[in-house]
């Protein structure tokens, strides 16, 4: 009986769902275990004109760890995000109270220097956000615009970063191609790599996965996951199952009488294993949310 040859897709398919499992960019760091403070939230609020969206936050975040954000849509996840970097003041007509402190840094301070910050701390949005320039100038333009390296170094800041996210090999014979042209998982590592270029101290990941396949979505987690250690990583996601396998730490938003509340956090672990407040409970096993 004749067997039909494998497409060229399909040997494309195979060869990228075996790297999800043999794939490192580099090898992980052994996970945090002193709760060392990097950032911390207290009594933190956001609103948007005349709605509140997130009440009496109260969060800390450990330094080196990978946390996940998970709970309902609309219950304040990506404003938490987005204010760690005070993106929130991009937007009109949104308000900001509350402490926000990043090591010694008063993050809501009016003082705060917004480009120091935003350098410090990357962000990577659901979709991929490329710039319309060719795959090596999405790079060079963070370093010309936000870099304190000599140009002469560029050419190994790129390369070298490429490979920290796994993207050196598939893209080194075509840097001068447009970045569009990448499927949507490399544009996602594009995204990351330029953010990482610039050396942040902590990765903010807005459902970094959602808008790709299974198999770019484990790439993007495996490569995620060998960041730990080195980045402090704060991720949204309504995955559970995601959040499970990479997290150290999770926090449990929801909107309770129509309120947007850190509900609870803990370790993955304890968490997913004996969450201790009824609304965690019933979210992980599937009857709420």
């Amino acid at each position: 009986m004749d067997h039909a040859q494998p497409t060229p897709h399909l040997r494309e398919a195979e060869k990228q769902l075996s790297g999800i499992q043999s794939w490192r960019p580099y090898q992980s760091a052994q996970p945090c275990c002193e709760p060392i403070a990097h950032i911390r939230a207290e009594d933190l609020s956001i609103g948007y004109h005349d709605h509140l969206a997130l009440q009496h936050v109260n969060l800390q975040i450990n330094k080196g760890c990978i946390t996940a954000l998970v709970g309902p849509s609309g219950c304040g996840k990506t404003s938490f995000l987005m204010s760690l970097n005070r993106l929130t003041d991009l937007i009109p007509g949104c308000r900001v109270s509350g402490r926000l402190q990043m090591n010694e840094l008063d993050v809501l301070a009016p003082t705060t220097d917004l480009l120091h910050l935003r350098r410090q701390v990357g962000m990577i949005f659901q979709k991929p956000t490329v710039f319309p320039f060719s795959i090596k100038k999405n790079l060079e333009l963070p370093l010309r615009e936000h870099g304190k390296h000599p140009r002469e170094t560029w050419a190994a800041m790129i390369e070298t970063t490429f490979q920290q996210v796994g993207l050196w090999d598939e893209v080194k014979d075509r840097l001068s191609q447009p970045a569009q042209a990448l499927s949507g998982g490399q544009q996602q590592r594009l995204c990351l790599a330029r953010a990482l270029i610039l050396s942040p101290q902590v990765l903010l990941l807005d459902e970094p996965c959602s808008a790709l396949d299974p198999i770019s979505s484990g790439i993007i987690e495996d490569l995620i996951v060998s960041l730990r250690g080195r980045y402090t990583v704060i991720i949204v996601t309504h995955n559970l199952a995601q959040a499970r396998r990479m997290a150290d730490h999770v926090a449990l938003f929801w909107s309770v009488d129509g309120i947007n509340q850190l509900i609870e956090t803990g370790s993955a672990q304890s968490l997913f294993e004996s969450p201790q407040h009824e609304l965690t409970a019933a979210y992980i096993s599937g009857a709420r949310g």
